[in-house]
């Protein structure tokens, strides 16, 4: 994390500037699984004294290498997810190369809150996850998350380290975004 104080600059106060990132190394393991999938493909497809023909042994080794990538690719872009905030949007990115992404931008949004206690069973397990009830989340660890109210009536949820201080930042740069409400008569 860093700095999220605004420093004065020559042209006045800087627009304060807020980064997270949450990591699930447990994420891992499957991903592991997934080689090894692919790896048993791919030792079927070299080695294999299979004797029943060709059809069922492409079948196989079709199989294991889809359900390898798919369980090593769909494991890897939830390994951590990476959260910037700034005057304009918020945007979080998954995995290592950033996918999948979403970009909100402040002015769909009209409130931040902090959830101490984010859980994947409440949104169904790890990954970007939707529930009618309850709106969109991405979910790579258990803990602390930050809650986006839009103005569409849903929310969207993300785990993050330190999303409290996002909440406050966020809050700050909607709030200076609003036109002040006028108090008379």
């Amino acid at each position: 994390m860093r700095d999220h104080s605004p420093k004065p600059g020559p042209e006045g106060p800087v627009t304060p500037v807020w980064t997270g990132r949450a990591t699930n190394r447990m994420q891992w393991l499957p991903a592991v699984a997934g080689v090894a999938c692919m790896a048993l493909g791919i030792t079927l497809a070299v080695e294999s004294p299979w004797t029943s023909g060709i059809a069922p042994l492409l079948m196989a080794v079709i199989g294991c290498v889809a359900a390898g990538l798919l369980v090593l690719f769909g494991t890897l872009a939830f390994v951590h997810v990476a959260v910037r905030v700034d005057a304009r949007a918020m945007e979080v990115r998954c995995g290592h190369i950033g996918v999948p992404r979403r970009r909100i931008p402040l002015s769909h949004v009209v409130g931040a809150d902090f959830e101490p206690s984010v859980t994947p069973r409440q949104w169904g397990g790890w990954g970007y996850r939707w529930r009618p009830e309850k709106g969109t989340a991405v979910v790579v660890r258990r803990g602390e998350g930050l809650v986006l109210r839009l103005g569409d009536g849903r929310t969207f949820t993300v785990t993050v380290d330190d999303a409290e201080s996002a909440v406050t930042v966020i809050r700050a740069l909607l709030h200076r975004a609003t036109p002040p409400t006028p108090t008379g008569a």
